[in-house]
């Protein structure tokens, strides 16, 4: 099919609204021949890092080199694994600057814990190094757009770990929509609703002596060990990371995102939400993030909806399992674009969706990095940090009105998420769930909502609000900062 990937980067650097997009910087650096090794390193292996493992060193002409991590209790199982698929024997380190000293280095594939996803990414442009940086592509909005500078003044190829948009399918659906076909957009839908229920107490304790606890923790506050942030509930602590809409739901958020109007940004964000778990532990546990959010992100028109509803894949009361829902819906004027096909207005029945040129070549997200290194264009990428900056911001925003919100009864204040059905909907998905999960009188419990912030995209600042300003960024801890210039 026919690409537009030059104008689409073009579209996009113009919506970020940033001097950093320096076009002459495309065609940068050496360009790798077919027949070129291209020398990887895999940093964070101890989860979903064996997927960029597996990745690369099946590929021809790819090798993964280095294994960085700060648990050396994963090297013998990763090291083996790229010997067995690649036939080589990777270094193992557990500082990612020692990688980076490497001149035959030529990549880096991050698959960290978030708060390290921007720092690792600036470092290894700064090296000279191409990225793989798994989503988010960052922890806050500030360091997301460091990230965007740093691989314009480097001339890298950095691709972010959104795989839908190497994914035909998704891509259909958004050339449908904005096609026009079916009228404008009115609400473009994501939903994350994974299983997520308690993650319990933990003391605090002496990490393992195979466990750099202080590279671990990089850029984030000092704080005790325990074993509730390693490896994996991390996800749902502040410091680390960007709870369930920062997790899976990034990757919705930017199927969202994606099939918005040309040149539109969020100008406002509200969001609402909870943590509630088991009851035997009195419905809470050491989280912190919500299990239960809803985002409401106006686009100048077009809404952003995301429902978030974490008590799931569970049987209720009457025996019935809780379904999960990881999926995108796009409200048009005429009908609902939903499972790869159209549903026009008072339909059950979907239709095929109509023949469309996509902007992207469909396959493997990785395959599609190697691609791009090798023809040093940026436009070659499906999911440049550009876009991977921008959808995860989506996600950052939401957080922080969540953040600054306030305890109110349910069933009150609704209005202040406006009158949309499809709002509506996922209110009364996160009070049903709630019901059905945990058997809860809601009358007597509170949820949390945030402040509708408004927003200035081109600035990437919330309009004369310093409190929300505040978590558009974090202190940095030293050695560990993300620094204001790359």
């Amino acid at each position: 099919m026919t690409r537009f990937n030059r104008r689409s980067f073009l579209r996009n650097a113009a919506i970020a609204g940033s001097a950093t997009i320096a076009l002459p910087m495309l065609g940068a650096g050496p360009v790798l021949g077919a027949n070129d090794r291209i020398s990887i390193a895999v940093v964070g292996i101890g989860g979903r890092g064996g997927s960029h493992i597996d990745a690369f060193a099946r590929m021809q002409g790819v090798q993964v080199t280095w294994l960085v991590d700060p648990d050396k209790k994963f090297f013998p199982s990763r090291a083996k694994q790229v010997t067995d698929r690649g036939g080589n024997v990777p270094k193992c380190v557990q500082d990612l600057r020692e990688a980076l000293d490497d001149k035959n280095l030529d990549a880096i594939s991050i698959a960290t814990c978030n708060h390290w996803h921007s720092l690792a990414t600036i470092w290894a442009c700064q090296a000279k190094k191409d990225v793989y940086v798994e989503k988010p592509a960052s922890h806050n909005v500030f360091e997301g757009r460091k990230c965007v500078e740093a691989a314009r003044k480097y001339g890298r190829i950095v691709q972010h770990g959104t795989q839908s948009r190497s994914d035909g399918r998704w891509a259909r659906s958004v050339a449908a929509v904005q096609s026009g076909k079916y009228g404008k957009l009115l609400v473009s839908k994501g939903y994350a609703s994974k299983v997520r229920w308690t993650i319990g107490f933990k003391e605090p304790k002496t990490p393992p002596a195979t466990f750099d606890f202080n590279l671990w923790l990089g850029p984030a506050p000092e704080q005790p060990y325990h074993e509730n942030i390693v490896h994996y509930n991390w996800h749902w602590f502040w410091d680390f990371g960007n709870g369930e809409i920062g997790n899976q739901g990034v990757h919705q958020m930017d199927i969202a995102r994606w099939v918005m109007p040309k040149g539109s940004a969020p100008k406002s964000v509200i969001s609402m939400g909870c943590r509630y778990v088991d009851e035997k532990d009195g419905f809470r546990d050491q989280g912190q993030t919500p299990n239960m959010q809803l985002a409401v992100i106006d686009f100048g028109g077009p809404l952003l909806v995301f429902e978030v509803r974490g008590l799931t894949g569970r049987e209720d009361k009457s025996g019935k399992k809780i379904p999960s829902q990881v999926d995108n819906e796009f409200y048009c004027e005429a009908g609902v674009v939903k499972d790869g096909k159209f549903f026009p207005k008072g339909k059950k029945e979907g239709e095929p969706l109509p023949k469309v040129e996509i902007d992207i070549e469909p396959g493997d997200h990785f395959a599609n990095f190697i691609k791009a290194m090798r023809s040093r264009k940026q436009e070659d990428l499906n999911a440049d940090i550009l876009e991977g900056h921008l959808s995860s911001a989506c996600c950052h925003l939401a957080n922080i009105s969540y953040r600054l919100g306030e305890p109110v009864p349910f069933g009150q204040r609704y209005d202040a998420l406006g009158d949309c059905p499809q709002v509506k909907e996922s209110i009364k998905a996160i009070e049903d769930n709630l019901v059905r999960a945990l058997g809860m009188d809601l009358s007597k419990f509170t949820y949390q909502l945030g402040p509708k912030l408004q927003y200035n995209a081109q600035a990437e600042k919330f309009v004369d609000n310093p409190q929300a300003d505040a978590l558009l960024t974090r202190p940095y801890r030293k050695p560990f900062v993300v620094p204001k210039e790359v």
